[in-house]
């Protein structure tokens, strides 16, 4: 049973001194794909740069909600020259974060509108990052019903979670549906269809129970793939399947499945 964790960030500094011993043993600990996901330019270049490194990595670029003051014509070239590559994936992480407000909403709003049209531009997907943001996230995404995207480390209502996947997207589920309080979360999972489930541990950060206080990484994903399968009443190796399935198609890998 091999499974995809379609968002990490292994660029994290908490990773500087095992990184590559770490991706190294994935597949021993059932890992087959990562996605490794960006915060701003200069980590999109690195993440591109690492998705080249090792067979088992692809890679998003954007910039974060919180790195939206760095948004210009300068980045948005960048960025349009490392969608090309072969490996880089996806638009992201990009969105809204209302919950630290780090850059003027207003300023995140344009960077993510900016961004959405980008990834239409070269046909990639979105990887949206949405904090306490559920209505002006919803707003936009609706403006550009084309667009092919997902929900990352999602923790909205089940209502959102319809809603989103009348839209098309996919939703993505991390180490907070392990978590005590996860309540609402479970509802949402309850509430997205199999074939528009994605999982992922945004590691190094939302550790899963039993590693709450740890640093998170890719293997763990298989604590949110348990989680998710007692959640769907089916094995966990069925959540392997299907999550993998749709990431593939998600992400454009391995074009052809069944």
């Amino acid at each position: 049973m091999m499974l995809f964790d379609t968002h990490a960030h292994l660029l994290d500094e908490r990773f500087d001194e095992d990184r590559e011993e770490l991706i190294g043993r994935l597949p021993l600990e059932g890992v087959e794909y990562v996605v490794e996901a960006s915060s701003d330019l200069a980590d999109s270049i690195r993440a591109a740069a690492l998705a080249k490194e090792h067979r088992m990595i692809y890679s998003a670029v954007g910039v974060h909600p919180h790195s939206a003051g760095e948004w210009d014509q300068k980045t948005a070239v960048a960025l349009r020259s490392l969608a090309k590559e072969e490996k880089v994936v996806a638009i992201g992480e990009i969105g809204l974060d209302y919950h630290y407000d780090f850059s003027p909403r207003e300023t995140q709003k344009k960077a993510f509108e900016q961004q959405v049209e980008l990834a239409l531009e070269v046909n990639l997907p979105i990887v949206v990052h949405s904090r306490e943001a559920t209505a002006d996230t919803l707003e936009i995404l609706r403006k550009f019903p084309q667009v092919r995207g997902e929900l990352h480390c999602f923790s909205g209502s089940a209502e959102t979670a319809r809603e989103l996947v009348k839209m098309g997207f996919y939703i993505a589920f991390g180490g907070a549906l392990t978590f005590k309080n996860a309540r609402k979360t479970l509802e949402a999972a309850q509430a997205v269809p199999m074939e528009r489930l994605l999982i992922e541990t945004d590691c190094p950060y939302m550790t899963p129970v039993p590693f709450r206080g740890k640093r998170n990484e890719p293997a763990y994903v298989r604590y949110v793939a348990q989680r998710l399968a007692e959640v769907k009443n089916v094995d966990e190796a069925e959540i392997a399947r299907v999550t993998m399935k749709n990431a593939k198609r998600f992400f454009d890998i391995e074009s052809g499945l069944e």
